[in-house]
Parts: structure tokens; C-alpha cells; sequence
């Protein structure tokens, strides 16, 4: 019986293109537990630009206006971002000016950190290194997504994401002890970000090192082989 070589079907280079789009935009946007859990609980979900767009200007004007004061109101632009931008996560980010979805959710988080933290006197420098902390995270997420290497999903969990950093950081500021809230969040984010990026990095160059050794022995003729292992056994 004669049968047919199976042959694997070729993905249509369009759709593989729109699949890495989504996926890069998902990742940017670094949502977190929360908006895994609620995400498919949220419908058809809401535009992600019109949505963003929105809770930034909310939250502005919330600062321009003087609500924004040290107290329990401090929870509020939380609050706001999260109730407008979580319900985005269930959109296929695939219009023509989704792309803005994951700066626009950023700028918003580091306004929001940077007003509550104002507003609740916390030290600047602490808001500065956490900013930096997370900025660090975005670059490091967009760099290996540019090198097809993609971070595991456990990252993104761990560091809690846009929605659980913000509700810790309005929990801390309402409470009276965003000082030590944010102490606390900049040492675990950086502990986590710096190792995982750092391991991950050493063990993608030990696999490049490998790959290449590999590739030279293959170039290599049987006879270089056995002369360079006659000079080292000479060595020895």
C-alpha cells in the first residue's frame, strides 16, 4: 500500500503576521492576574484606544480640578483606569490605531503612580526608581519580543500587572502607608525583573554559543577534526 508524505501545512503569511501583532500588543499592554481572570467575564470588551484615551483624560482632569487630595479619594483614578482599560484586554487589537493601546495604558499608569504619589507626599526618588523599575520591564519586554524571544507568561503574573500595581499603590495612598507600599512594590519588582531578564538573557547566549559551536563542528572536515584532537592530545 502506497501512501501519500504528509506535508505540513504552510501558515497564510497574513494571518501569521496578525497573530504576532496581537501577541506583541498583549504583551505591551503587561496586564496582570486580575485581567486574566476577567477577561472573557467582560463581553465583547470596549475599543482599546477610545477606552485608554478616555481614562487618561479622566484622570487628568480629576488632577487639574484639585480632587485629587491625600485621603481615600486617592483610590479614585484607580478605580477609573481599571473599570475603563481592563474591559479593552478582550479586544483582538488588531484596528489600524490599536498600536497606541499599550503607551496610552503605560503614560496613564505612570501618571496616575506619579499624581497619587504627589498628592500622598510620598518621596520623590521612590517614585522615580519604581517608574524606572517598570519602564525597565517595558523595554525589556519589547526588545525580546523585536528578537522573536518571547518572555514566559509567568512574568507577567508575577509582576502583577498595570491593574494590581495601581490598586496596591491607590490602597496604599487611601490607607496613609504609600511609603512603605511603594518601598515594598519597587524591591519585589526589581528583585523579579532584573533576575528573570538577566537569567533569561545568560541562558539565550549560552544557546547562541552552543548553536554556533555546533555549526562550526559541522563545517568541520573530517581530517581538521582529527588533527585538532592529535594537537591536543600533544598538548596534554
Amino acid at each position: 500500500m502506497i501512501t501519500q508524505p504528509q506535508t505540513t501545512p504552510v501558515p497564510d503569511p497574513y494571518e501569521e503576521r496578525l497573530r504576532v501583532q496581537t501577541a506583541r500588543l498583549l504583551a505591551y499592554r503587561d496586564d496582570g492576574p486580575l485581567v486574566r481572570l476577567l477577561r472573557d467575564k467582560v463581553g465583547p470588551g470596549l475599543p482599546p484606544v477610545p477606552a485608554a484615551l478616555a481614562a487618561l483624560l479622566a484622570i487628568i482632569a480629576m488632577a487639574v480640578t484639585g480632587m485629587l487630595v491625600d485621603g481615600p479619594i486617592l483610590l479614585v483614578p484607580v478605580l477609573v483606569m481599571i473599570v475603563l482599560v481592563l474591559p479593552t484586554a478582550a479586544r483582538d487589537h488588531l484596528g489600524k490605531l490599536d498600536w497606541l493601546t499599550p503607551p496610552l495604558i503605560r503614560g496613564t499608569e505612570f501618571l496616575t503612580i506619579i499624581l497619587v504619589g504627589l498628592a500622598a507626599d510620598a518621596p520623590k526618588w521612590l517614585l522615580y526608581v519604581l517608574i524606572y523599575v517598570i519602564g525597565y520591564h517595558t523595554y525589556d519586554t519589547v526588545y525580546r519580543t523585536r528578537q522573536s524571544i518571547w518572555p514566559a507568561p509567568w512574568v507577567f503574573q508575577a509582576g502583577l500587572g498595570w491593574e494590581l500595581r495601581l490598586l496596591l499603590i491607590g490602597a496604599g495612598a487611601a490607607l496613609g502607608v504609600l511609603t512603605w507600599v511603594l518601598a515594598a512594590l519597587t524591591l519585589y519588582l526589581g528583585v523579579l525583573f532584573a533576575v528573570e531578564s538577566v537569567t533569561s538573557w545568560v541562558g539565550l547566549d549560552k544557546q547562541t554559543a552552543n548553536a554556533a559551536q555546533a555549526s562550526d563542528d559541522l563545517e568541520t572536515s573530517p581530517e581538521e577534526a582529527q588533527e585538532q584532537a592529535t594537537g591536543e592530545a600533544d598538548q596534554t
